[in-house]
């Protein structure tokens, strides 16, 4: 069987900014991102039959994405962000939109049949509905298959119970430091991020956690061994979409038959060059996407 795709599943949206609207999730992200290291990458969610909707798959398109987006009686989804009195971000998630309710079609099935690597979160299973629809497809890919748990916790959209099971479907998970503190808190854990990890690994029999800590640098704990590096420093444009970068350069580089070790290095060189630009879908230059060639 050809395994060809690669693709992200889940929540797919408009983040409301107070100086606009920019296209959001993490799945999307990436996607977006593989298919810049040459990869067939494919953006599997969920709109709804209105405006934001179709301009999300138009700003796709235009990027040259592939997407699964069936149009639903749902309203696209959208992250409402406002600035307190300190200038610190606030944000909403609209509650049951579209991609709350990704159904699963016979193109979903196709797809996944042939995927090669999956990167899925906790987000959107926050509904049974797409929960449902992320747990056929992972169930129908090649057992071989590539599959990338990024936690990514949001608010109060994630439980013991989603947080366990997708542990229990995935290779390798993605997790931040404040992150850890907070499965700690509800798996009863010490709380210390590399115990948390090291823990994960071992209790889910996971092929590596990766842990990113921010400007204090990241950690991959793989068999017996753990890579440590450190954070570029760089001029910060901004850091949306940094996370989802980091994740698929270190998914491409292993698909590539990168050591581990490798990976790693190409996703910090992959975050940090995202961290440089404006908004979450950057175009890579030559120096980032020849790294795993």
């Amino acid at each position: 069987m050809k395994k060809s795709h690669i693709v992200g599943i889940g929540e797919a949206l408009w983040d409301v900014l107070p100086e606009g609207k920019k296209i959001g999730g993490a799945p999307a992200n990436f996607a977006f991102h593989m298919s810049q290291f040459g990869y067939d990458a494919i953006a599997v969610s969920a709109v709804g039959d209105d405006d934001n909707g179709r301009e999300l798959r138009d700003t796709l398109q235009s990027r040259g994405m592939k997407y699964l987006l069936p149009e639903l009686d749902r309203p696209t989804g959208t992250v409402n962000v406002t600035l307190d009195a300190a200038g610190i971000p606030q944000y909403v998630i609209t509650e049951n939109v579209a991609w709350d309710h990704i159904p699963f079609t016979d193109q979903a099935t196709e797809i996944a049949r042939h995927t090669a690597c999956i990167c899925f979160g906790s987000l959107a299973q926050r509904s049974p509905a797409s929960r449902e629809s992320i747990d056929r497809f992972i169930g129908l890919m090649p057992a071989d298959s590539l599959r990338i748990f990024d936690i990514n916790l949001r608010q109060r959209y994630y439980d013991k119970e989603i947080i366990e099971s997708s542990l229990r479907k995935c290779d390798i998970l993605k997790i931040n430091d404040e992150e850890t503190l907070t499965v700690a808190a509800l798996f009863g854990f010490a709380p210390d991020p590399e115990s948390v990890c090291r823990r994960l690994k071992d209790d889910y029999s996971l092929r590596a956690v990766i842990l990113t800590c921010g400007a204090a640098g990241s950690r991959v704990y793989y068999g017996d061994e753990v890579s440590i590096l450190s954070t570029p420093k760089v001029e910060v444009a901004d850091t949306v979409g940094a996370g989802d970068s980091f994740t698929a350069g270190f998914c491409a580089a292993l698909l590539a038959g990168c050591s581990i070790a490798r990976a790693h290095a190409v996703a910090v060189e992959t975050s940090a060059y995202v961290c440089t630009q404006k908004g979450a879908m950057p175009l890579f230059p030559e120096r980032i996407t020849d790294m795993i060639k």
